[in-house]
């Protein structure tokens, strides 16, 4: 078995884990270890939304069981969050790769920032001016698609800032990503097959995306009771570190070329 696969299995529990404490964080880290291989934007977006179908059904199932969503947000944020992803598949399978790499590093950059600033303030972050749930799933629909990562940062982030149950805005947030990743996953299916989008790329890294399912269906059923033990504090400043000390070598290594 590939040395990749069990370097992304660990990549993926380590992301869910994270995910389910925070409520965010599994498609920036797994799209930034992805970009640092060299993975196209919209490869590295396309293999992440495949992989959190699985790994949001599974947090999803936890979450229910759990009673840990809100079922009126939940369908304003779906439905926002589809149309969102639908779009930002559309446009990152319409653009080179090329181009639009530095803007996708600049954005999980960001995506880094935020997380880091979660931790400095240890309180609920200011985000998006965004009123109602559906706009807002739009938003994060839209750039989670383009950045492979991002509905969590901005999702989660509005809902905390708004006042929302900390709990339910988690549990909500994550059950509602698993039906972005069906809807963003079946659009890069449809941009192949109508020649939409042409990628050789998949193929190639098919262990990382088996690696990033395993290791995030393994850590989704746990993650609730590891963040119990674990220090939130902790555990955000080294996500958010590690997310914007990739992205920032990522940017040096195009800015060298």
């Amino acid at each position: 078995m590939s040395t990749e696969f069990w370097i992304f299995l660990l990549v993926g529990f380590g992301a869910q884990i994270v995910d389910g404490a925070l409520g965010m964080a599994y498609g920036v880290v797994s799209t930034t270890a992805l970009l640092s291989m060299g993975v196209s934007p919209a490869a590295a977006s396309a293999s992440v939304h495949a992989a959190k179908v699985f790994t949001g059904a599974a947090s999803a199932a936890s979450h229910v069981a759990h009673k840990n969503v809100d079922w009126k947000l939940l369908t304003l944020l779906s439905i926002g969050g589809v149309i969102g992803g639908v779009a930002g598949t559309y446009l990152i399978t319409s653009v080179d790769g090329k181009l639009i790499r530095p803007w996708v590093i600049g954005w999980l950059f960001l995506m880094g920032l935020i997380i880091l600033y979660r931790a400095w303030k240890s309180a609920r972050p200011r985000a998006l001016p965004v009123h109602g749930p559906a706009p807002l799933g739009l938003i994060g629909g839209f750039f989670d698609a383009i950045g492979g990562g991002g509905w969590g940062p901005i999702v989660t982030s509005t809902l905390l800032s708004s006042g929302a149950d900390v709990r339910k805005a988690i549990g909500t947030t994550n059950t509602a990503e698993m039906f972005v990743a069906i809807a963003v996953s079946t659009s890069f299916i449809a941009a192949l097959l109508t020649g939409h989008w042409k990628n050789t790329e998949m193929a190639d890294h098919l262990w990382p995306v088996l690696g990033l399912i395993v290791g995030g269906v393994i850590a989704a059923p746990v993650a609730g009771w590891v963040t119990k033990v674990m220090p939130l504090k902790l555990l955000t400043w080294m996500v958010g570190f590690l997310v914007t000390g990739l992205a920032v070598w990522q940017g040096l290594q195009l800015v060298l070329k």
